[in-house]
Formats: structure tokens, sequence, C-alpha cells
């Protein structure tokens, strides 16, 4: 399945006031599951980092539903989610080349 595959499909299950024309609410959808997976994580603190492959299941299932809301904000803010990940990838993959993944700033 390619990104876009993945974005247009998950549309089909985006129920939602104002859907076309809201992008706060997969953001704040987006923010509360990066939460949940902070969470689950927290609790593997708590727990000295004892990660089963039940517990990975959990956490991947957290991850999709973050993936989810980043389609349906890429789709509120007309993006293509297979463009905005190949860019990503070119621009990490060059501040690797250049050395310059540690530090801060959006333009490294």
């Amino acid at each position: 399945m390619t990104f876009d595959d993945y974005q247009k499909q998950s549309r089909q299950t985006a129920i939602y006031p104002n859907i076309g024309k809201n992008f706060t609410y997969p953001t704040v959808g987006l923010s509360g599951e990066v939460g949940e997976v902070a969470n689950k994580i927290k609790k593997l603190l708590r727990e000295d980092y004892v990660l089963s492959d039940e517990y990975r299941k959990e956490l991947g299932k957290e991850i999709g539903d973050c993936l989810w809301y980043v389609a349906q904000l890429c789709t509120e803010l007309g993006l293509s989610l297979e463009e905005i990940a190949t860019e990503n990838i070119v621009k990490v993959l060059k501040r690797a080349k250049d050395d310059k993944i540690k530090g801060s700033g959006d333009n490294r």
C-alpha cells in the first residue's frame, strides 16, 4: 500500500464536523493519539522497559491511529501524504549526508 492509497482509503472512514473544511479536528485528534503513544511509553518506563510482543502490538495500534489523523490532516490541507513522506526522507537524508542531523532549526 502506498501513502496515497492509505490517504484515500482512510478518508472513507472520516466522520467529523465540517469535513473538507476542518483542519482543526484532525490536528486535535492527532495530539490526543500522540499523547496515548507517549502514555504507553511512560508505562514502559514505570515497568522497567518490559516490552512484550502484545504491548508492541498495542503501541502499533496507537501509532496507526496517529497515521490516520495525519492522513486526514493532509487531506484537509490539500496535501499528498505520499509527497510529504518523499520530501521528508529527502530532507533528512540530506541532513545526514551534510552531518546536520544534530542541532535545531527547520532549515538545517
